[in-house]
């Protein structure tokens, strides 16, 4: 690969490449259509899955026809009025409201924990090395993901040393050099108190103790020996 496609891959993120790719895919494969596409093409597309696909996964598929045909050096066909006026009428024809998730709510986050805080006991006690590790770091995980609002991917990217710094009775720090709300890829640092109950900080440090890591990822798989994985637990099956 050479210096100038290193940096443009690095533009996009790895879930934004994955589904350009699925998309593009769907279009040839999927639905039958031809590269570089048609704006006729593109409406035609368009109304054979209006009312399947919602209209958010239609534009994401626009958005990847017109990043290949850019990319190409190929005219976008997805400007085109036709197919703006097509998904105008879409939308019109077949509103819905977007589905969100459930936020969990402080008792069933208090009931997560105390059930991992039991597991983590009765796998010291049997010394079930494994189970024990993977209580621990689950809590961590859970903990700092309600109470900073995390997701799952930009937990992943934690790295130790490097990004976090925790005091035990004080609060972390946290750094994450890349995340879906930072789009110029500038790194925002954030911070969180130590709490009496649920507290983020102290399972943060009950983590890193038990695991004994020093560097790199923070959260990693665990194997059934209690080996700790060298990636994060969102570059490997988490175990």
């Amino acid at each position: 690969m050479s210096e100038l496609d290193r940096y443009l891959n690095a533009a996009t993120r790895d879930n934004t490449r994955r589904s350009y790719r699925a998309a593009i895919e769907h279009f040839e494969v999927g639905w039958g259509g031809f590269l570089p596409a048609t704006s006729d093409s593109v409406a035609r597309y368009l109304v054979a899955y209006a009312g399947v696909l919602s209209v958010n996964t239609l534009k994401l598929r626009l958005s990847a026809l017109a990043q290949w045909h850019s990319s190409q050096g190929f005219p976008d066909p997805t400007k085109a009025p036709v197919v703006r006026k097509v998904l105008k009428g879409i939308r019109a024809v077949h509103p819905a409201q977007e589905k969100q998730a459930e936020p969990l709510q402080l008792q069933h986050l208090e009931q997560v924990v105390n059930w991992l805080e039991r597991e983590a006991e009765q796998a010291r006690t049997e010394g079930d090395r494994p189970r024990w590790l993977r209580a621990k770091r689950d809590a961590a995980l859970i903990l700092l993901g309600f109470w900073r609002g995390f997701r799952s991917d930009e937990l992943c990217r934690l790295q130790k040393i490097e990004h976090v710094q925790a005091v035990p009775g004080a609060g972390i720090t946290l750094y994450l050099p890349r995340s879906k709300s930072d789009r110029e890829n500038l790194g925002q640092t954030y911070q969180t108190p130590a709490l009496l109950r649920l507290c983020p900080v102290q399972a943060y440090t009950e983590w890193l103790s038990a695991s004994a890591l020093v560097r790199g990822p923070v959260f990693r798989g665990i194997d059934r020996w209690g080996n700790l994985g060298e990636e994060g637990v969102g570059c490997t099956p988490i175990a």
